[in-house]
């Protein structure tokens, strides 16, 4: 939630009283008709969060056991698109009056609401702001939740640098799940946003979302609200027509929120499908304001970069591991640098860095060294570096005029798309040979696995 809490924090009785002990209150963040925010800090580990405290609900002691079971288990998700619940519980020290808390991170910035309120966003931050938001949901559905109430306030931004990429983190995920939704507890806010089916009795499914999802980013784009009015009127409007997704709207977003909207179900797009529509909708858009040279580009790669996004390690510090990879570059094909780069649409994150001293972790996609096997899907050896065009601007060679030649080998995972590459550089011109390069490539292999491995350790996490 956000940090912006406006007066000291002090002790609170309105706690439930099994957290009582631990935290201590301040500023309401928000109130609901169902819940309240409070600013908060959390005295054993000495960091702000904010405590969602939700209204007194009577249930029996069975259905107490699942919500606190079903609490525990959504306090276990983690991904970057998602806001952090640190903890969750039914806090049952008044029988009569049981009532469900929520422990989350705070984060810096405002809601998705609140910053419409100063007009909608550019197209090109919208596709950015949906694919982590999708990325976030598709990461909930995968654990058998669904959201149920996606909608701007529900859309926490991080603006700190909305010139070059607005973030966004959802909240309140699997809430409903916990809490019991029933058609008739829909307010202005949420109605505005549900689904066809949830309007004529259905139950919502994850599709329910996506279409939810993609009133959103309409919305961010256009800076209306699509069914605005009462409950009623907002829920049936959209039985009576589509949404309308102006002709101003850039072509390769606007087709993406078209196959969100789709009244049926079963005709929407996946999660994943949105993911890569907007991923190449960034990629066109980077393209025309000329920020992206389409000779860096691939076949397939909006998959690519959404690829690259799977094992959320682009926006990490530097790995450990990946670093002992360099290292054994260094080792084993005799050169002072080794690098593991992962590459994003537009950026090149640099994960590890080995003789490099002071290289920016982050550098233009033009600029980067390891374009060249990314887009290619196969090692490479440039003798001269200096005196290939491809490479000549690339900032590490700028900042040290000594490194003269280069071999790359792509990163490329299961399904055959290439997320990054290691690198080496050396002080002379040098030709790498076929088995230097089968060596790099080898290595590449062990960062791959290594990556789907921690991906794969977290789902088990998350399913045990």
């Amino acid at each position: 939630m956000s940090q912006d809490a406006t007066r000291p924090i002090s002790t609170d009785q309105r706690l439930p009283a099994a957290l009582a002990d631990r935290y201590v209150i301040g500023s309401v963040l928000g109130r609901g008709g169902a819940s309240t925010v409070y600013a908060a800090r959390d005295l054993l580990l000495g960091r702000e969060v904010a405590i969602k405290v939700f209204t007194e609900r009577a249930v029996s002691a069975d259905e107490l056991r699942v919500q606190q079971a079903e609490a525990q288990l959504v306090a276990r998700l983690s991904h970057h698109a998602l806001v952090t619940l640190l903890d969750a519980g039914v806090d049952a020290s008044e029988p009569a009056s049981p009532r469900i808390y929520l422990v989350m991170e705070r984060t810096p910035g405002v809601d998705l609401r609140e910053r419409l309120r100063s007009g909608p966003l550019p197209a090109k931050q919208v596709a950015y702001l949906g694919f982590d938001l999708a990325d976030g949901l598709h990461h909930v559905h995968e654990h058998g939740y669904l959201h149920r109430d996606v909608k701007p306030a529900n859309v926490l931004l991080d603006l700190r640098n909305e010139e070059v990429r607005v973030r966004g983190k959802l909240t309140d995920f699997g809430i409903s799940s916990i809490i019991g939704t029933e058609q008739g507890e829909f307010t202005t806010g949420t109605a505005a946003y549900l689904g066809p089916e949830q309007v004529e009795g259905e139950d919502a499914v994850p599709a329910t979302d996506v279409y939810s999802l993609g009133l959103v980013l309409l919305e961010a784009v256009t800076g209306r609200v699509e069914y605005p009015g009462t409950v009623f009127e907002s829920a049936a409007a959209r039985l009576d027509r589509d949404p309308v997704v102006p002709d101003s709207v850039p072509a390769g977003v606007a087709t993406v929120l078209r196959g969100m909207l789709r009244r049926r179900p079963e005709e929407r797009l996946t999660l994943p499908e949105v993911s890569v529509g907007l991923q190449n909708a960034l990629i066109d858009e980077l393209v025309r304001e000329r920020a992206l040279d389409p000779a860096l580009l691939g076949a397939d790669e909006g998959a690519r970069a959404t690829a690259a996004h799977r094992f959320d390690v682009l926006g990490d510090a530097p790995d450990e591991a990946f670093d002992r990879v360099a290292h054994l570059a260094t080792r084993l094909l005799r050169v002072p640098a080794a690098f593991v780069s992962l590459v994003d649409a537009d950026r090149k994150v640099i994960k590890a860095a080995r003789g490099l001293g002071g290289s920016r972790m982050e550098v233009a996609r033009s600029e980067a060294l390891c374009a060249i096997p990314v887009r290619t899907g196969r090692p490479v050896s440039i003798r001269d570096v200096r005196a290939d065009p491809r490479t000549a601007s690339n900032p590490i060679l700028v900042a040290d005029p000594g490194l003269a030649s280069y071999a790359g080998a792509p990163l490329i995972t299961h399904d055959g798309l290439s997320i990054g590459a290691l690198g080496v550089l050396d002080r002379v011109q040098r030709d790498f040979d076929e088995d230097e390069l089968d060596d790099l490539a080898q290595l590449a292999v062990v960062i791959v696995r290594e990556l789907e491995l921690r991906l794969a350790a977290r789902r088990v996490a998350l399913r045990g």
